[in-house]
């Protein structure tokens, strides 16, 4: 059972017993039919998702949650055939749903004339999936409030997009931004990057600066900070600036600070244990561990500039020894907490991690110090509809066009 000690700066709801997960719903759907608003779930995938057992008992969960009006699955890395599969699987739920062909012929031509327009849209990733989505669920002026989650979640149950989208919904509540959070531990403790890498980073920091930084403090809020897991209302995605790389959720948390008060940002506990595929430990900042943390780290390091932190060559030489250090108190707590449940600990493991991670900061360092703008972001869709007026209305028309030709 978790705790509901409330620390750090936003609100923390933690599942505190088992509560029927129609009980949830159902206070969800009623508020939507006084509102007469939707709600929408995108689904980031790629095709090879489909060749494992987790989709499919994520979309015979989603089934059952009638709450939601609209389900848009982003499809990467897929040929025509794929995405016909693809769409006859996701065609056999009962809510409108649509699948985002990243690959198709129209959706090119879109991103293609968003470069051309000046956008830096040409990095593939979930990151671009996830912009993309959101624009295209923009586009439905009925939609009061989307979330989001991946679909490797081997135990997982429509209780997931209940959680996320209750504190956000609910008319007695005030919250526009929801990010889940749960524990990584299966046969042993997950979640390294988490755990020995971002916030070990910002406790280092932290200490750095010497004095009370909300933003840091705020960050250090978030329970699992890199969670895929989030809702929001319309009205504060159509103002994000995302990142396209691993910096996703960094970039997501960073721009929500920016647009809107801590009082109206909430973490919810959306299940006790959560299991998906996991990253390999390579000796690289190209690959695995070593790529995340390094997009993570540049993401972090602009985030930062842009409010108002000076980053200098010395900054970095006292993060490096700083982190360190708390990255070594983090492996002797996690340790601890392994030795008496019970779980086997490789402290070795655990230090090559960080050996990693030390690389990859290294590595954000010298790139961002090169070019601390030349960090990509994806623009707010409010920018895109200034310079292109049409363009959310044609990205809709492309997607259902491809949609409705199979």
């Amino acid at each position: 059972m978790a705790d509901f000690f409330q620390n750090g700066i936003i609100t923390t709801i933690t599942k505190l017993k088992e509560r029927p997960v129609e009980e949830i719903e159902a206070e969800i759907q009623k508020q939507m039919e006084i509102a007469r608003r939707k709600l929408a779930l995108i689904l980031p995938a790629l095709y090879s998702e489909f060749e494992r057992e987790a989709v499919y008992t994520i979309l015979e969960e989603l089934k059952k949650a009638t709450y939601i009006d609209k389900i848009v699955l982003s499809l990467d890395k897929a040929d025509f055939e794929q995405f016909k599969k693809v769409k006859s699987i996701v065609s056999e739920l009962p809510q409108e749903s649509v699948v985002i062909w990243q690959d198709s012929p129209e959706i090119k031509k879109l991103y293609k004339e968003l470069e051309e327009a000046g956008f830096p849209v040409d990095i593939r990733g979930k990151g671009r999936a996830v912009w993309l989505s959101i624009g295209y669920v923009l586009s439905d002026k009925d939609v009061y409030a989307m979330a989001l989650h991946d679909c490797d979640i081997v135990n997982y149950t429509r209780e997931i997009p209940a959680r996320l989208f209750y504190p956000i919904v609910l008319s007695s509540l005030n919250y526009e931004f929801s990010k889940g959070f749960y524990a990584r531990v299966h046969d042993k403790l997950y979640g390294r990057v988490t755990r020995l890498f971002f916030t070990p980073l910002i406790k280092a920091l932290k200490l750095m600066d010497g004095k009370y930084n909300e933003f840091l403090e705020y960050l250090d809020s978030f329970r699992y900070p890199l969670s895929g897991e989030f809702a929001m209302l319309r009205s504060l995605a159509r103002g994000l600036k995302i990142s396209s790389t691993w910096g996703l959720e960094v970039s997501i948390l960073s721009k929500v600070y920016g647009v809107t008060s801590v009082e109206r940002i909430c973490q919810v506990e959306i299940v006790e244990n959560y299991e998906h595929k996991h990253q390999k430990i390579k000796r690289s900042v190209k690959e695995g561990l070593g790529k995340m943390a390094n997009d993570i780290a540049k993401t972090l390091f602009l985030c930062l500039s842009e409010s108002g932190l000076v980053l200098s060559e010395a900054f970095f030489r006292t993060l490096l020894t700083t982190y360190l250090k708390e990255a070594a108190r983090a492996i002797e707590r996690y340790n601890a907490v392994a030795l008496l449940n019970g779980l086997p600990y490789d402290r070795h493991s655990e230090i090559e991690a960080v050996e990693i991670f030390v690389d990859a900061i290294k590595n954000a360092e010298a790139e961002f110090i090169d070019d601390p703008i030349d960090i990509p972001f994806l623009p707010a869709w409010t920018r895109v509809r200034a310079a292109i007026p049409d363009f959310v209305d044609r990205l809709k028309a492309a997607v259902e066009y491809e949609n409705e030709k199979v």
